[in-house]
């Protein structure tokens, strides 16, 4: 089908599990089909007396042999068929993860994560389903009917046979018609666990802000909502597949009731022998199962389409950024950043947020930056990172348009150390070293020291074993700051950018941080962000942005001369020192 086209290539590469499977369970049914055949010569055997004491230990032997044949096949399809299923979840699981790495971080401004895990997991095993059971159901639907059908037109009677199955034209436009109404509605479903998902994942990251703000109750309020929303959608699908399942059923069942009463009087006619009627009723009863597993397969494929289509959205998505289809080959920076009449927009908002930016910062230099709330400073580092795509010509690395660099050249010769520090759920070892550089224990050390966080880490009972918590929640905000310095130190990097990254430790630390990175960042270039004064005035020169533009740029010494917010901004935290040290 169209929605699983995209798995096209999985079904190639595993099209062996898929026959041998199918083949065996066409097996497991053929063997299935003897057994009514058997059941009506033995049943005329005995109503005419010629069937002996070892006629019947024989009957009873070949039952048994064939129970084990169907046992050993129905294994087999098993093994391939639904070991093929885990197989295409462990595949689909890793294309959609390797995807959703992809694509750019505005795509994860729209997206929550909560939804995307309903993605990974409910949805896949929707299609897991569809593709494992579903099959099975299928092959059994279409053969099963088939060869039944065929099998008591021609060996017992074709009248009985077409009477049997007045009731089947029905049974297939009911199926037909609630085909379309569970897809539509698992679809529903499916979205409102996306949304059960998503507020549960936000409320126990959130934990700790809503028990600083005694909102249990409210939240526990939320959480019913969305939770009953999520039990009115599978009810909406449960009450149309309440009535689709018996509704089947009952057309089942219509069929017993005519071929008993035909087959009754075709009996008492001479017309076939209590044997045939019996073998009959077996078949029909056979055939019971496939009728059943069509609507079975109805539900599931609907499932697994709806949830296929769910995750198509997903890889129908292109990433906004993506290397140049002829990059610079370019395997190594030094580091001179120029940006060129830069104006900036974020997708989906009207007014731009950079203004005609021209700055150049040599190789090797350091560049402090400053700025109020809002001013642009952490959209243009999110520029240079290319986390968001600027107009071709406006921002160069050494001489480069930085949309011509390969973007894993880019991202590895720059150290990065955001405003939001997180931690990933790891040994503090681990985290440090995020990067894979494979440095030694000792080199981690190094880098931790030249952080200033080494003296906190051999204080923990494991010292560099220490597993943080959830975003690093064990670490108080200076250790995480620190620890993420150190991780983007350890890469060595041509660009080491700070985005107000020493704001929750002390001043004494801060001086320290910043005379090792003088040591480390001698030959390197180095942009730093912060609303300290103190943390800036030993920059070769300081930009202050306002409102998208570049309002001032000096020394600190320069700007302090100049009227203007770098003046205003030191002479009240000059003023703020002396409170604390006075108070």
């Amino acid at each position: 089908m169209k929605s699983f086209f995209r798995l096209r290539k999985f079904f190639i590469e595993n099209k062996r599990y898929y026959i041998l499977g199918i083949l065996s369970l066409i097996i497991v049914n053929s063997m299935q089909l003897i057994i009514p055949k058997i059941l009506g010569w033995f049943t005329d055997s005995i109503a005419e007396a010629r069937v002996s004491q070892m006629g019947i230990l024989l009957f009873i032997a070949f039952i048994i042999l064939l129970a084990l044949i169907i046992a050993f096949f129905r294994y087999l399809w098993r093994i391939y068929v639904m070991g093929n299923a885990r197989r295409l979840e462990y595949t689909l699981r890793n294309m959609l993860f390797r995807h959703l790495q992809s694509l750019s971080s505005e795509y994860f401004n729209r997206h929550k994560t909560g939804d995307l895990m309903a993605h990974a997991t409910n949805d896949i095993q929707a299609i897991r389903m569809a593709l494992g059971p579903g099959i099975v159901l299928i092959t059994d639907a279409l053969f099963l009917t088939t060869i039944i059908i065929i099998v008591m037109a021609q060996t017992i009677d074709f009248r009985l046979t077409i009477v049997g199955l007045l009731p089947l034209p029905f049974m297939a436009a009911v199926v037909t018609r609630f085909g379309r109404v569970i897809h539509r509605r698992f679809k529903s479903v499916q979205e409102a666990f996306s949304q059960f998902t998503d507020r549960t994942q936000e409320n126990f990251s959130g934990i700790r802000v809503v028990k600083g703000f005694a909102q249990e109750k409210d939240e526990i309020e939320n959480f019913r909502q969305v939770n009953q929303h999520n039990v009115n959608m599978n009810m909406h699908l449960v009450k149309i597949w309440g009535i689709f399942f018996p509704l089947v059923q009952y057309l089942s069942a219509l069929s017993f009731i005519i071929v008993l009463g035909y087959g009754g009087i075709l009996v008492m006619n001479g017309t076939i022998s209590l044997g045939d009627f019996v073998a009959f009723n077996t078949y029909l009863g056979m055939l019971t199962w496939p009728m059943l597993a069509l609507g079975w397969v109805i539900n599931v494929i609907q499932r697994g389409r709806a949830s296929m289509d769910r995750i198509n959205t997903i890889f129908d998505e292109i990433p906004k950024v993506k290397d140049d289809p002829d990059p610079a080959p370019v395997e190594n920076l030094e580091g001179a950043i120029e940006f060129k009449n830069l104006t900036f927009t974020y997708p989906g908002i009207s007014e731009p947020v950079l203004h005609h930016i021209n700055y150049a910062i040599p190789a090797g230099k350091t560049v402090g930056l400053l700025g109020r709330t809002g001013s642009g400073k952490t959209t243009l580092m999110n520029i240079l990172l290319r986390l968001y795509e600027p107009p071709r010509g406006t921002v160069f690395i050494d001489g480069i348009d930085i949309r011509r660099l390969p973007l894993k050249v880019l991202r590895e010769k720059i150290g990065y150390v955001p405003q939001d520090n997180f931690l990933f759920s790891a040994t503090i070892k681990e985290n440090v070293d995020f990067a894979a550089t494979g440095r030694s224990l000792e080199e981690i050390e190094n880098y931790t020291r030249l952080a200033q966080v080494y003296d906190n880490i051999i204080e923990f009972p494991r010292q560099y074993e220490t597993m943080v918590g959830e975003r690093g929640v064990t670490l108080s905000g200076g250790q995480k700051q620190r620890i993420s310095i150190a991780r983007a130190l350890i890469k060595e990097p041509k660009i080491l950018i700070l985005d107000d990254s020493l704001s929750a430790v002390d001043t004494e630390t801060e001086e320290a941080i910043l005379n090792n990175l003088k040591e480390v960042m001698a030959n390197r270039t180095s942009i730093i962000i912060s609303h300290r004064i103190s943390t800036l005035k030993t920059a070769d020169e300081i930009i202050v942005l306002d409102e998208g533009r570049i309002a001032q740029q000096g020394t600190h010494e320069e700007l302090l001369q100049e009227k203007g917010f770098y003046q205003e901004l030191y002479q009240k935290q000059l003023l703020e020192e002396k409170i604390e040290s006075t108070g």
